[in-house]
């Protein structure tokens, strides 16, 4: 029971499709049509290259290639049914492009960097978090604890039922908790807690 709220109103009183315009879901691998990158990000052309580009940018294509690589992706690069001639990572941030491009409110993540490595995954939070979540919320579903630990707030499940949700600092004063207890048996122990101490310090700065 409950009810579901999207900028203050409850979604079923919103239009489906203007909801659904204003979110976009990425998943672990993200779906890819056949054809070029263009019109994947732009399926019914309506943006110029610059702005498909700029998403490209913001999305962090241009910080995991090479400027002059052979493998370079452009916007007439070739994609396969499904993506199948791109890695993962690629995938990824080609989905997060179409989010900029959309200008997605609400983007969700759903264990979107968990198939992926730690160098590719670092380069696409670095972009989430300077380019992308500008004026978006941003839900991420995950189990690899370095890619939440600076979230505004971390809701904590177990068998399907929230057990913890606050600040990721409040979570981790919690001696007896359940996320602290991840943090604590994770070889990134010192990290993570430096992670959470530093976004709770930057939150503070911005708000004073």
């Amino acid at each position: 029971e409950g009810r579901v709220y999207f900028d203050g109103m409850p979604t079923d009183s919103i239009n489906l499709d203007a909801l659904r315009a204003n979110i976009t879901v990425i998943p672990q691998v993200p779906e890819l049509l056949a054809g070029s990158l263009r019109e994947n990000l732009d399926p019914f052309s309506q943006h110029d290259d610059a702005t498909l580009n700029e998403a490209l940018r913001s999305a962090g294509l241009f910080s995991l290639q090479e400027e002059a690589g052979e493998d370079r992706l452009t916007l007439d690069s070739v994609i396969s049914s499904g993506g199948s001639n791109l890695s993962v990572g690629q995938r990824q941030i080609i989905a997060l492009g179409r989010a900029v491009v959309r200008q997605s409110r609400l983007l969700i993540l759903d264990e979107a960097t968990s198939a992926i490595d730690y160098d590719t995954d670092a380069i696409i939070q670095e972009s989430l978090r300077k380019e992308i979540a500008k004026g978006v919320t941003l839900l991420t579903i995950a189990h690899r604890l370095q890619t939440i630990m600076d979230s505004d707030n971390i809701m904590v499940l177990d068998a399907g039922h929230i057990i913890e949700f606050a600040p990721p600092t409040e979570l981790l004063q919690n001696s007896d908790g359940f996320f602290r207890s991840l943090v604590d048996a994770s070889g990134d122990k010192e990290k993570l807690y430096a992670m959470a101490a530093d976004y709770a310090q930057t939150k503070t700065t911005r708000s004073g």
